[in-house]
């Protein structure tokens, strides 16, 4: 294949690039252009091209010793290098053994070696089948099914509290008439995957390489299909799973119940239903973390005299002694007195904040006991502000 342009500008990498830098490009650009990928394009089939025939050059020391040497490579370029490496002796001449591996993948040309090609096989092996290699002589292992998620709205009493409720669940379940495995009966029928060959391509283009079929194990012959699930060894299950929601859970909780998500692939074992709390907003309580917050009025004379008042809680109705000469805004704490923590037998504080409320005025008498109690406390708030 001709050369079209610098093989690092086309991997995108300098010079200096370390073999697995190379590599890293080299996959990341071969998902992009690759023909399986882009049908029809030839552009990007072009691309693919230059970018494999770049990758072989550089991935290869001996091969990238040649091309930074000579700006190139071709047959004429390893033979001319192998001839100084041996002395300038030509065909024939000793001091060095070339090394046939980095053309044929380790063997010699005609030897028939099995591992040749094989570093490309390896690394579209790793781009098209995600990075491991599946025997063809052994089916397809177990895996677990997927993970449910359900959200479920809550009041900001059930989360405090907890509660134990009931959840309808659309999950699938192994098909009982297949036992999970698709296919029932005794009688050999072509595989509808290989359709009868054993076998399945892999890749594209000039890259494109056969594998042992997975679903009949390279044979080419299988059971028929369950009539029940249709071969797809589950059918689609409705059920009602109780859950129990523990005290003190907050938005975004997952409250895990184990087994109760799809169902596993060829016999694996079943995923885990997760239940994501959203809890709705109180109109006196706000929650952060496990303590609880509040604002409670009170009037001027419990503030300036002192009072024990009611508050609420998250429990109950408590008591909260108010001091003399409380100034609004002022935060006052209810020790145990918030949300159940999740983390172990213990609660969170309440923190109450006072609001001093005026009096109304529903008389002249009112008016002229705060003229008297202006009169009998002339202080000003604001001197410290230098104002009058």
């Amino acid at each position: 294949m001709a050369q079209r342009e610098d093989y690092y500008k086309v991997l995108g990498v300098k010079r200096a690039a370390t073999k697995d830098e190379i590599r890293k490009a080299y996959r990341r650009l071969a998902r992009k252009y690759h023909p399986d990928v882009n049908p029809g394009d030839k552009s990007a089939e072009e691309k693919f091209k230059q970018l494999t025939e770049a990758y072989e050059v550089l991935s290869d020391e001996k091969k990238r010793d040649v091309y930074d040497k000579f700006g190139s490579y071709s047959d004429n370029l390893r033979d001319f290098s192998r001839d100084q490496a041996r002395g300038g002796a030509g065909p024939g001449g000793g001091g060095f053994d070339f090394d046939w591996s980095v053309f044929t993948g380790g063997g010699k040309p005609g030897s028939g070696s099995a591992e040749a090609g094989s570093g490309f096989k390896d690394i579209f092996g790793d781009i098209f089948t995600g990075g491991g290699r599946t025997s063809g002589q052994s089916r397809p292992q177990p895996l677990r099914g997927s993970d449910i998620e359900i959200p479920l709205g809550l009041s900001f009493e059930e989360a405090i509290n907890g509660l134990t409720t009931n959840i309808n669940v659309r999950r699938s379940d192994p098909c009982q008439n297949c036992n999970g495995a698709g296919e029932v009966g005794t009688v050999q029928v072509i595989c509808a995957t290989c359709n009868g060959n054993g076998k399945v391509s892999s890749g594209g283009g000039f890259l494109k390489f056969d594998q042992p079929c997975q679903e009949c194990n390279g044979t080419g012959k299988r059971r028929p299909p369950c009539t029940i699930c249709h071969g797809k060894g589950t059918v689609v299950k409705y059920e009602t799973v109780k859950v129990r929601i523990p005290a003190g859970v907050n938005t975004g909780a997952r409250v895990r119940v184990s087994g109760k998500g799809e169902a596993g692939v060829r016999g694996g074992p079943p995923g885990d239903l997760y239940i994501v709390t959203n809890v709705a907003a109180h109109k006196i309580f706000t929650r952060k973390g496990d303590n609880i917050y509040c604002t409670i009025p009170v009037t001027l004379p419990e503030a300036a005299l002192g009072a024990k008042i009611e508050v609420p809680t998250v429990s109950g109705k408590a008591q909260l002694r108010i001091p003399p000469g409380t100034q609004s805004g002022q935060m006052f704490r209810l020790r145990e007195k918030g949300a159940p923590s999740l983390r172990g037998n213990t609660r969170g504080d309440q923190y109450v904040e006072v609001k001093i409320t005026l009096p109304k005025i529903i008389d002249e008498d009112t008016k002229n006991l705060l003229r008297e109690f202006a009169k009998r406390n002339p202080e000003n708030p604001r001197v410290e502000m230098g104002l009058e």
